[in-house]
């Protein structure tokens, strides 16, 4: 067994921490400029031509059962799906609100379409809920709120009422957490700083502003079993870090513990739906930030952005489908595996993983060796080895490499020496299996 030992958690991690990777879904009204999810705040959007989106929000190619079968494909086992996004939008039927896509040319509650359509691929159901609102009429503006420069902010501010926009998000998760059956994994976004110098009095907001301890206690009365991060300022199950691949595993800032992680990315530089945004990552580096998470003890979330009209753009499609080629044939070391143990030593160019039950090591090859590869600390304990795609043997010896030349032989009593084909395999990452005695 893993002699890992992560922080206790009040969710229930464990079918999480197997299956490792996930599909983050952000939609919404932002995906019509098609310029950044943050477009009402990054361009000081009046609310008038806001609403324009709103009136024409048609997406009548809006396919969540192709959204699931292709995350299925992929090797996603769980997918989070924005219900609300800091624009205050809802796609669900909310009766606290008019806000909402069933008051727009859709027509239908989106989130519930969504619900059945992964449900139905036998993947979890998570739900991301915005903390943030710069729609409704009680949420003050701060920092980030869109009307923060106006000459008349502090006037506009006068009346608003956080307790009531509180009460407002405790009534939304009631019925998210009632109302579509089971749901493994709330999202919620985000804390944020308060502001500097001319800016102080706009501030930030946190736990005190949306009263989490009520809103958490009311999502974990409904939903005993729920993942939750702790993005409401308030530790959870989660600990979520953004756009960057930690080296090791997360620990916890004050205590030192290992504690549950997810990596959250996207294909591009984008959550939401860009359409001139060309940053989209290589099919190397998607595999690569895959393996590095579980690695170090990790789950990857990869977000797509489907379009204004609801379905994804051909560069999303094409991601998927390279993760749907590797993990074909190498899934077996991502699921229910988690950091190797210590005592065997990363070669050069590789990654490792383990699974939870210690039995097999998985070497991930990101350059390819040439004839041989030493791995330090497994001579001795290799039952036999094989290429994960293709299930062929891989021979080795334990202690020295056995060379064809009259050259002194390398000589080490803890490493074992793994013999491979001169022209690599036919995949990104290639992955050796090593069944351990």
């Amino acid at each position: 067994m893993s002699s890992y030992v992560t922080k206790p958690t009040p969710g229930d991690t464990a079918w999480f921490t197997h299956d490792r990777f996930g599909m983050f879904i952000h939609f919404g009204l932002y995906s019509m400029p098609a310029r950044h999810e943050w477009v009402k705040t990054r361009e000081r959007t009046p609310e008038e031509k806001y609403d324009l989106y709103f009136k024409h929000f048609d997406p009548d190619l809006y396919d969540p059962k192709d959204w699931a079968r292709r995350a299925k494909a992929a090797g996603m086992r769980y997918a989070v799906f924005t219900t609300k996004h800091h624009e205050g939008f809802c796609l669900f039927d909310s009766q606290y609100t008019d806000y909402k896509c069933t008051n727009t040319p859709a027509g239908r509650d989106l989130t519930r379409e969504y619900v059945d359509a992964f449900r139905a691929e036998g993947i979890h159901v998570g739900f991301y809920y915005s903390l943030i609102d710069w729609h409704h009429p009680d949420f003050t503006i701060d920092v980030n709120h869109p009307r923060r420069d106006d000459p008349d902010a502090r006037q506009q501010n006068e009346g608003r009422d956080m307790h009531r926009y509180a009460k407002y998000m405790r009534d939304q998760i009631t019925e998210l957490l009632t109302n579509y059956g089971k749901i493994d994994i709330l999202w919620l976004d985000f804390s944020y700083s308060h502001g500097e110098g001319d800016k102080a009095w706009l501030g930030g907001k946190g736990k005190d502003d949306w009263e989490s301890e009520k809103l958490i206690r009311t999502a974990r009365s409904l939903q005993p079993h729920i993942i939750i991060d702790n993005r409401a300022e308030l530790e959870q199950d989660l600990w979520t870090p953004e756009q960057f691949q930690p080296t090791d595993w997360f620990r916890h800032p004050k205590t030192g513990e290992l504690v549950t992680w997810e990596a959250c990315q996207t294909f591009s530089g984008s959550w939401g739906y860009y359409r001139d945004e060309f940053t989209w990552k290589s099919p190397e580096m998607l595999i690569r930030m895959l393996i590095n998470t579980v690695s170090n003890g990790g789950n990857l979330i990869m977000n797509v952005g489907p379009t204004a009209r609801g379905y994804l753009d051909h560069r999303a499609e094409e991601a998927l489908a390279v993760y749907a080629d590797w993990m074909k044939y190498n899934s077996r070391s991502i699921y229910g595996c988690t950091k190797a143990e210590p005592e065997f030593k990363t070669p050069t160019d590789c990654r490792l993983t383990q699974s939870e039950d210690g039995k097999r090591l998985y070497i991930h090859l990101y350059a390819y060796p040439f004839d041989n590869m030493k791995v330090q600390g497994l001579a001795g304990k290799v039952e036999y080895a094989q290429f994960l795609h293709d299930g062929s043997e891989v021979k080795f010896t334990d202690g020295t490499v056995e060379l064809l030349s009259d050259d002194k032989q390398e000589d080490d009593e803890t490493a074992t020496f793994f013999y491979l084909p001169h022209v690599k395999p036919n995949s990104l990452v290639p992955v050796i299996e090593v069944f351990l005695k």
